[in-house]
């Protein structure tokens, strides 16, 4: 499938059901979390007076180098082009398609050439592939789009990666660090996850962070100068919507449950990564290969907290009570057969602990890796948004776009049902374990093995694309 380029795409409006509703309006419904603007009254308003005046800033020379991103409207890779392009650098940008106002922010972007179109092709490669969904990932087997990944690398000198499983990630993977290789590629940063089979065979697999694990070792096998950034549990996977694994239940009382595998005294590590992810990755490719190249490995995350504690400072943020509960993964919905095999891995490589939160295997694999967090991440981007802030600040608003309506003065049922949804019994809202999401709406169509040959095409609402791809 050759590249189809696009980047003249119009902008969509925000959809007007899930903007804040205005104070000043008494027939629209005031946000709790809503704040008036320090520019009402501000005296900042008038700084540049006669008295204060200051001379226009001189121009700033522009970086002369184009980064190759896959997977463009994904939380990580969206947030490096958003401030990648900001200070002057380009982007090449694979997206699947240009579906959802983040795509659309993406193909609307004056430094941004997008390169439409899937990693994959339907045609199966013509040595036999033995398909195992524990091991390999749902979709192995597939062809790769190699004519689109060798237009991906024209002229940059840059690249971030962070495969998915849309194809057979292994095959696609290894084929981007090829491509990236001969296109003299300078700086390969690659965002990666453990296999934790590797560190300890008492450990099982996780199948979708496994595969993963193999092309970094295929990166550096191959002598790409790369860094491999792994990233923690995003700050987004909370809901009260009921996705598996990251469901925080909201009970009548208008408190929330948060019921996961992990012990609830285990640290793990944290991230948001529409925030901090791009600001990160751009100070890696500032300090360059020489720091960062030599396959060096970064764990990306901000806080190190454990369940206990992230439903503390969760409930700080959010001003209601959550509480945690220790107990198995629920799933209440149907899902990918790909994805169930992930969570009956994770609930079984969490649970290896058991009682004693130092028995359980770290969430990088490398307890040596872990014990960098946070002081690495912050060397890179010290301006995170925390988990406390995001639950404040971001969450409400996300919960309100799922057509949820607790965080309302006049909310009358703070208990989520069919009717609180996007008005048809729908909603986008993703959920994210690094890199692989979906929506509910999606997990109902997609019962075990159905569509496996498209490598899991995900349809629906506005936001398909950054769903799947952290």
């Amino acid at each position: 499938m050759a590249a189809e380029l696009h980047a003249d795409l119009a902008f969509r409006p925000v959809p007007r059901d899930i903007r804040l509703a205005s104070a000043t309006n008494g027939d629209e419904k005031r946000h709790k979390h809503s704040r008036s603007s320090y520019s009402e009254a501000s005296p900042l308003t008038s700084r540049n007076n006669s008295l204060t005046f200051r001379p226009a800033k001189r121009p700033m020379p522009s970086p002369n180098k184009t980064i190759a991103i896959i997977n463009g409207s994904g939380r990580q890779a969206a947030s490096l082009i958003r401030v990648a392009t900001a200070v002057g650098y380009h982007v090449r940008a694979q997206l699947r398609n240009l579906e959802g106002v983040v795509a659309t922010e993406v193909a609307t972007n004056p430094n941004v050439t997008v390169l439409r179109g899937e990693l994959y092709t339907k045609e199966r490669p013509s040595e036999t592939v033995q398909v195992d969904v524990t091991k390999n990932g749902p979709i192995s087997g597939i062809g790769v789009n190699h004519a689109l990944i060798q237009e991906l690398f024209r002229g940059a000198q840059l690249a971030f990666i962070n495969t998915t499983f849309y194809g057979d990630e292994q095959r696609i993977g290894e084929a981007l660090a090829d491509a990236a290789k001969r296109a003299g590629i300078q700086h390969y940063v690659y965002s990666s996850m453990p296999d934790h089979h590797a560190y300890n065979k008492e450990w099982p697999s996780l199948p979708l962070w496994a595969s993963k694990h193999k092309v970094e070792e295929y990166v550096k096998k191959i002598g790409l100068p790369a860094t491999f950034v792994y990233t923690g549990i995003y700050n987004n996977n909370f809901t009260s919507l009921p996705y598996p694994l990251f469901c925080t239940e909201l009970q009548p009382d208008g408190s929330w449950i948060w019921q996961a595998p992990f012990h609830p005294d285990a640290k793990l590590p944290w991230l948001d990564a529409e925030h901090d992810v791009g600001p990160a990755i751009l100070q890696i490719f500032k300090d360059g290969p020489r720091k960062w190249g030599t396959g060096k490995r970064i764990g990306l995350a901000y806080e190190m907290l454990s369940p206990k504690e992230a439903c503390e400072v969760f409930s700080r943020g959010v001003g209601r009570p959550v509480r945690y509960i220790h107990g198995p993964i629920e799933i209440k919905v149907s899902i990918p057969e790909g994805y169930r095999c992930q969570l009956e891995a994770l609930e079984e490589l969490f649970g290896l602990g058991h009682d004693d939160p130092k028995k359980q295997p770290p969430y990088f694999g490398d307890a040596e890796l872990e014990n960098t967090c946070p002081r690495v991440a912050l060397e890179l981007w010290e301006g995170p948004r925390g988990f406390e802030e995001y639950a404040r600040e971001v969450f409400p608003l996300e919960e309100q776009a799922n057509g949820l309506r607790w965080m309302l003065d006049d909310a009358e049922d703070t208990t989520p049902s069919n009717h609180q949804r996007n008005g048809n019994g729908t909603h986008g809202h993703p959920h994210h374990i690094n890199g692989y999401t979906t929506t509910l709406e999606q997990m109902e169509q997609y019962s075990d093995g159905e569509d496996e040959d498209e490598g899991l095409v995900m349809r629906g609402l506005k936001r398909d694309d950054e769903e799947w791809l952290a």
